[in-house]
């Protein structure tokens, strides 16, 4: 049996899922982020995959997503995409301090995870925080400025207006520091897996595909591993999300 539970961690709704048997144990803990105009029950499936592993899943409710949505439904402007993220990291100590002050999380086995917006989400948590035992990017991208220059011209910006003064100096300076693909090295010692469909017309394969083969061979980069969704579009597939939870069950096994 499994408990999906609901809380509100400050002002952060999240659903814990977790086995019944170990619903007040310290258990190795996964941050699971959704994904850009979505909430935190699209990834229940991810959650019960890690929670049947014995691994506490933790799905937090995005800023201006879901329950924290205003009545504007502001967070369908794709001009506030960064905002949503930097929020995410922003918050991510309060839920790891609160889990630990409770004595359900082990320090030193807390993972991030996240599809799309929250592949993105982990990819700069990974440039911030020492804390992280091992990540899962489903969709994501390591660049936050060639995909923000990528997003100026996809079908995420039909429809809105003067968009080419949205990456200006200053922002482009504030995603560097959290741009993966500037300081690669933050993943020595970390087991870091990454998917990505070839077909992705969201999220560019592309880019994700040029990042791992660039770092591929560094000593910094040898647990990395990268699945290729050959012709899968912008959606993680079931197995995905088994593949995804094995992995996490496997490395906090090893370490």
């Amino acid at each position: 049996m499994f408990q999906i539970i609901q809380k509100t961690i400050g002002e952060i709704p999240v659903l814990e899922v977790v086995k019944d048997e170990w619903k007040n144990e310290s258990l190795p803990t996964v941050i699971f982020y959704h994904g850009w105009t979505s909430h935190k029950e699209s990834v229940l499936v991810q959650g019960y995959e890690l929670a049947k592993r014995g691994i506490r899943a933790i799905l937090p409710e995005a800023y201006m997503h879901g329950e924290r949505m205003d009545n504007m439904q502001q967070n369908q402007d794709p001009s506030l995409f960064w905002k949503v993220i930097t929020q995410n990291l922003k918050e991510v100590s309060m839920i790891r301090d609160y889990y630990l002050s409770e004595n359900l999380s082990q320090p030193e086995k807390f993972g991030i995870s996240g599809l799309s917006m929250g592949g993105i989400t982990t990819s700069a948590m990974l440039t911030q925080f020492d804390w992280i035992h091992s990540a899962a990017i489903l969709m994501g991208n390591p660049s936050p400025v060639a995909f923000s220059k990528w997003l100026l011209t996809s079908k995420w910006y039909d429809g809105y207006e003067n968009v080419d003064g949205l990456i200006t100096g200053e922002a482009e300076k504030q995603l560097n520091h959290i741009s993966l693909i500037k300081q690669p090295e933050k993943i020595a010692g970390k087991s870091v897996y990454f998917w990505h469909g070839t077909k992705d017309e969201l999220v560019p394969f592309e880019q994700t595909e040029a990042f791992i083969q660039g770092i591929k061979d560094e000593p910094y980069a040898k647990n990395i591993s990268f699945s290729i969704g050959s012709g899968h579009g912008h959606k993680v597939p079931y197995e995905i999300a088994v593949e995804m939870a094995a992995f996490f069950e496997k490395s906090f096994a090893e370490n």
